[in-house]
Parts: structure tokens; sequence; C-alpha cells
């Protein structure tokens, strides 16, 4: 059984032993990187400097509910880093998911040197779980998709990288979280790459603010029905938009537009997911809200009912 108070002991000395100079940390607001934050915070102190990169790439007012998280943690040495611009311009016309992932997680690095190089840190402290670095590949395992702090990585990185979640999976996570009294405990999972990997094929800021907006209509719908007893909760849930026209109507225009999928997966760990069954009246609100709300852009509406495997539950 894991034990959470011996494990936050145990990684509280082990940060105080190897972190003997500043350090950064990329504080995304997920269960991993809040909790992986909070116990640096409580193993080094002042000497913990904390990030949020805002890639562009975030959900809906995401920024603004991430700052006042942290601050409510006594995290102080927070700055935010507004970088949509510097993502999209480097990501520009990049479609294959492997790069993207790789581009995300390299400028991701240059960022955090950025920072390095004004508080004169020496470590760069990661929510790394075993997921991340399983799924990334490596020696005898296959690339499933590399994840943004393993495979993007440059190797030219001047930071030393400490990773006191590396060998949890997600519901140990989710303990410590409700152990550290952190109010991310039952978030659900959200990428590093954020809606970039939920935006198929070429990321514009047009393509990226129809899956936030997606996104944000899946999320209150799906709460607001578990919130009455009209289904179970998804362990995760979203929408992506496919790279995929096809001929619509709204009013009596002829509209051609992309197709947005909507995912709901119940899990443990995430390392395998049944997909969930959603109730056909609430997937029929949410279609109808979201062809409403990004009309012309995606005009078609469907529903993933693929487990993992075969699947990712991501789609990139």
């Amino acid at each position: 059984m894991f034990d959470t108070s011996e494990f936050i002991e145990e990684a509280i000395a082990s940060l105080r032993e190897k972190i003997d100079d500043i350090a950064i940390i990329a504080c995304s607001g997920g269960v991993d990187s809040t909790v992986a934050a909070v116990i640096a915070n409580q193993a080094v102190g002042g000497l913990l400097h904390c990030v949020y990169v805002d890639t562009g790439f975030m959900r809906k007012n995401e920024t603004e509910e991430i700052e006042a998280l942290l601050a409510e943690q006594g995290i102080e040495n927070l700055v935010t880093v507004k970088a949509a611009d510097r993502y999209f311009e480097a990501l520009k016309g990049v479609t294959e998911p492997e790069q993207k992932r790789k581009i995300i997680g390299e400028l991701f690095i240059r960022i955090f040197e950025d920072e390095q190089e004004k508080v004169g840190a020496k470590y760069l402290v990661q929510g790394t779980i075993a997921p991340d670095w399983i799924e990334s590949g490596g020696g005898v395992r296959d690339t499933i998709k590399s994840h943004h702090n393993v495979g993007g990585l440059p190797e030219d990185m001047t930071l030393s990288v400490v990773e006191p979640l590396r060998d949890l999976y997600k519901d140990e996570v989710r303990e410590l979280a409700r152990a550290l009294e952190i109010n991310v405990a039952e978030r659900q999972p959200f990428p590093g790459p954020g809606l970039a990997v939920r935006t198929l094929g070429e990321l514009t800021p047009e393509r990226v603010e129809v899956v936030r907006e997606a996104c944000a209509i899946v999320e209150e719908e799906f709460e607001m029905a578990a919130e009455a007893g009209d289904m179970e909760i998804p362990w995760q849930y979203f929408a992506a938009l496919l790279p995929v026209r096809s001929v619509g109507v709204h009013g009596d225009v002829r509209v051609y537009g992309e197709t947005i999928v909507v995912r709901a997966v119940q899990s443990i760990d995430g390392m395998s997911a049944r997909y969930s069954e959603i109730p056909h009246r609430i997937l029929q609100k949410i279609s109808t809200r979201i062809t409403n709300t990004v009309k012309g852009a995606a005009n078609r509406v469907v529903y993933d009912i693929t487990h993992k495997p075969p699947g990712t539950i991501e789609w990139e």
C-alpha cells in the first residue's frame, strides 16, 4: 500500500540533499507539477522559483486559475511568462505529432534557460511521472508518444533535472495531493503540450481557439450532468479538432468546416482506459452548443468510443 506520509518525508529529504542552489520548476497547475512544486517548496523554500508558462495552448481562463491556485499554496517566487507568440512561431506549418511535441519540449527548456539566467538557477524540478517516461520510449521500450518533459529535452540543456515523482503513477500522485491538501487532487489530467495536441494538423491561434471553446463546453456539460446525477464523471474528458473538412449547413448557408471529436474515458493511472458511456442527450447538447459557438469553423461533432489500447487517451 502506498504510504503518502513516508513518501513525502523521503522526497523532502532527497530534494534537500540534491538541491544546494537555486532551482526552478514549471508550474502548469496540473496534479503532477503542483504536487512536485509544493513538495519542493517544503524542501528548499526560497531556493525554489516557480515559472508558469502561458504557451497559448491553455484551457479557457486557466492562466488566472493557476496563478490563484499556486498563490494559495504559499509559493512566493512565481513568475508568469507570456510565450504564445513564440510557440505559434516555432510551430508554424508543423503538423507531425512527434515533431510538435519535441518543438514544444525544446522551447519549454529554452524559456526556462532564460529564467535560469535571471535567477541563477542550477536545477530544474519537474513533475515527471512513470507513464511519461514509459510512453516516451528508450532502451527496449517503443515510443508511444514523446512527453514534452522527456522526449523534448534538448541534449545541450545546462540545467540539472530533478524529478521527485518519477516512479509514481497518476493515482498515487492524486493521493499525495489529498494528503498535502492541495485543491487539484480530483482535477482531470491535462497534457503538458496543452491544446497543441488536441489541435490536430496545423496550429494557428484561430484553430486553437476553436478547441479551447469546445473543451470548455465539454467540461461544463459533463460536470453539470455529473453533479445532477445524470452520469459518472469521466477520469478525463475533452474535445479535439480534426483536420477533416466536410460540408454542413448553418441556416440557409452552406459551410465547409472541420470536425470536433469528443473524448471521455475512465482510467486509474492513464496506462489503460475504457471509453465512457455518455447518455446521448448529453452528447446531443454538447454537439449543439459546440456547433452554435464555433459556427463555420466546425460543423460536425463525433464521439470517440475507442479504448486504450488500441488508441491513446489523447489524439496526438
